[in-house]
C-alpha cells in the first residue's frame, strides 16, 4: 500500500481524533435510542405500573432480586452514557492528542481504558439510589411536598457550595487535568478515566439524586439535566449556570414547603 493512500485512507492523528470523538457522540447517541425505544430489559411485574413515576425502576428492580438489580443497573449504565459521554468529548480529544506518535493501537486501547473505567465507576453509582430506595422508597414519598422541597434544597444547598465549585473546575478544564493526573500505560488511563468520573460525581450528583426524585427514566427530566450538566462543564459561563439553578432550585423549595406548610394548616 502506497504511503499517500495510507495516510488518506487510515485516520491518523488529526484525523482519528475526529474519529474518536464521533465514536464517543456515536455511543451516546445509540445509548439515548435505547432509552427513547425501551429496547433494554427491565424486571417484569403483576402490577400495572409507569416506568418514568419516581421509585417505580426502583421499586421493581429491589422486588426481582439479583436479576433486578442487575438489570437496573444495566439501565443506569446505559443511561450515564447517554447523559454524560457528550460533555466528556473535549477531555477524551485532547487525551488522545497526548498520545500522538503512539501507534494507532496504542491509542486506541488507552482512550478504551480511559471510557471504560469512566463507565464502571457511573455504572456502580447506581447502587446507591437502588440501596436508598430499599430503605426508603421513592413511590410512596415522591408527593410528599416536605419531601420534594427537602431535595429541592439539598440540590441548592449543593449547586451553590464551594465543594461543587472545585469539582466542576475540574471538569471544565481538560488541560489542568491531564497535567495532574497524567498516568502511563493502559492501567493509568485506566485510573484516570476512574480519577475524572470522580471529579465529574463531584460536579453532579445532586442533580441525579433529584432525577431519582422526580423519575429516573422520565426523559423530559433526564433530557433537561443532560442540558444543564454538560452546560456546566463545557461553555464559559457553566460556572453561573450552576449557581442560577443552585438560587432557582432554592427558591422552589422553599415556595414547595411553604405550600405545603399552609396545605397542612
Amino acid at each position: 500500500m502506497a504511503p499517500g493512500f495510507a495516510a488518506r485512507v487510515l485516520p491518523e492523528g488529526r484525523h482519528e481524533r475526529r474519529v474518536v470523538a464521533l465514536g464517543v457522540y456515536a455511543a451516546a447517541l445509540v445509548a439515548w435510542l435505547s432509552m427513547l425505544g425501551r429496547w433494554l430489559p427491565m424486571p417484569s411485574s403483576n402490577m400495572a405500573m409507569d416506568m418514568t413515576d419516581p421509585g417505580v425502576p426502583e421499586a421493581m428492580a429491589t422486588g426481582s432480586g439479583p436479576t433486578g438489580w442487575a438489570l437496573y443497573l444495566l439501565m443506569w449504565g446505559v443511561m450515564m452514557v447517554a447523559m454524560m459521554y457528550p460533555s466528556s468529548v473535549p477531555l477524551v480529544s485532547m487525551y488522545h492528542r497526548t498520545l500522538d506518535g503512539r501507534g494507532r493501537g496504542e491509542r486506541l486501547l488507552r482512550v478504551g481504558a480511559f471510557l471504560g473505567s469512566y463507565t464502571l465507576l457511573w455504572t456502580a453509582v447506581g447502587v446507591v439510589p437502588l440501596a436508598a430506595n430499599y430503605a426508603v422508597p421513592v413511590s410512596r414519598v415522591a408527593s410528599s411536598g416536605i419531601f420534594i422541597g427537602v431535595t429541592l434544597l439539598l440540590l441548592a444547598a449543593y449547586q451553590l457550595s464551594p465543594y461543587k465549585e472545585r469539582c466542576l473546575d475540574h471538569c471544565r478544564t481538560p488541560l489542568g487535568f491531564l497535567l495532574t493526573h497524567s498516568r502511563p500505560g493502559v492501567r493509568g488511563a485506566a485510573r484516570m478515566g476512574l480519577d475524572h468520573g470522580a471529579y465529574c460525581l463531584g460536579c453532579c450528583w445532586a442533580l441525579f439524586a433529584f432525577m431519582v426524585v422526580v423519575g429516573t427514566m422520565n426523559l423530559v427530566w433526564m433530557a433537561g439535566i443532560t442540558l444543564v450538566l454538560s452546560a456546566e462543564r463545557t461553555v464559559s459561563w457553566g460556572d453561573r449556570l450552576a449557581r442560577t439553578v443552585g438560587v432557582a432550585a432554592g427558591v422552589a423549595g422553599v415556595a414547595v414547603l411553604a405550600a405545603t406548610a399552609v396545605g397542612v394548616a
